[in-house]
């Protein structure tokens, strides 16, 4: 049915949303600044330089800086999904697009040793502009050479499925990291668990 799969990679491949979430916390409060996680929340899925935009920061390098420096010890060990990599390895074609920047990405994903399944990877070092537009995602189309009805984006967030209506891509929701359907009624496809996603090879 599709020839490309690409994921999204906090909260889809890797369980690592925790891990972004309790740092930012961290650093905020050393400024004085108290969320609780909840409230934090909608930073999962786009990028940190954009979060603390959002927070209106006054000295963002410097807490981007502070935020990347809490995490790095835990992100070493990250957590996959189980299962996630046998269902990579047996699709046709596997990309990622993720809101992590290369700094980022070497510190994390790079180091699971995993990069090898995947014929393309786009971060939010790649385009000017990031999730929910539409150009990451269609940088991975071109890199991967298909086009956006012989594709699916699978990821966790609003910004995944709003990121992949905008490039005319079919969207399947990662179920084990968005915890619920709420909000995303009008995902194509509802994944409990990795392995659901093979039923679209069979097709």
């Amino acid at each position: 049915m599709y020839s490309t799969f690409i994921f999204d990679l906090d909260g889809t491949i890797i369980d690592s949303e925790m891990i972004g979430l309790q740092a930012l916390q961290a650093t905020l409060k050393e400024q004085g600044i108290e969320k609780n996680l909840d409230e934090l929340r909608f930073s999962l899925g786009i990028p940190g330089l954009t979060t603390l935009e959002i927070l209106n920061i006054a000295d963002i390098p410097t807490t981007l800086e502070s935020w990347l420096e809490k995490e790095k010890p835990f992100l070493k060990n990250v957590p996959i999904f189980e299962g996630m990599i046998d269902v990579i390895a047996v699709l046709p074609k596997a990309g990622i697009v993720t809101s992590k920047t290369t700094e980022e990405m070497n510190n994390s994903f790079y180091l699971l040793n995993i990069d090898h399944h995947f014929h393309s990877i786009v971060c939010a070092s790649d385009t000017e502009n990031h999730k929910p537009n539409p150009d990451p995602l269609e940088l991975a189309l071109q890199l991967l050479g298909c086009k956006a009805k012989e594709a699916i984006y699978i990821g966790d967030s609003p910004y995944d499925m709003q990121c992949a209506n905008a490039a005319g891509v079919d969207f399947g929701l990662a179920l084990w990291g968005a915890r619920t359907v709420s909000g995303f009624e009008n995902a194509d496809y509802i994944f409990e668990n990795p392995k659901d996603i093979l039923n679209l090879i069979n097709k």
